[in-house]
């Protein structure tokens, strides 16, 4: 969370990969982004994650992330998942405006 109230413009778009029942594929704004990641947090136990990166290209930087969780909550409830994403964020005067996120859907 400090990341997002620190890096973040507080008109950012964060695209996911698709959409699900708790959350739309695409949000924008500050407080959108700091709900989806609370939300996130709260219905998946962290056993594991990193990152790798950044990898910078002009605006824009990619950063690859693996985790390995248990779902709390969902259909996937009790399931414990290793998985990696790789994160696309687009700068503008030097705050994140951007993110979208890549991963097996």
């Amino acid at each position: 969370m400090e990341a997002i109230d620190t890096l973040y413009s507080d008109d950012v778009v964060s695209v996911e990969a698709m959409d699900s029942e708790e959350m739309p594929a695409e949000i924008r704004g500050i407080a959108q982004i700091r709900g989806k990641n609370q939300w996130w947090f709260e219905n998946n136990e962290v056993h594991e994650a990193t990152a790798q990166g950044p990898y910078p290209h002009n605006d824009k930087f990619a950063v690859k992330y693996s985790y390995d969780i248990t779902a709390k909550a969902g259909p996937n409830k009790g399931n414990r998942m290793k998985f990696d994403e790789v994160a696309i964020y687009t700068t503008a005067n030097g705050k994140i405006t951007r993110e979208e996120f890549f991963y097996e859907t």
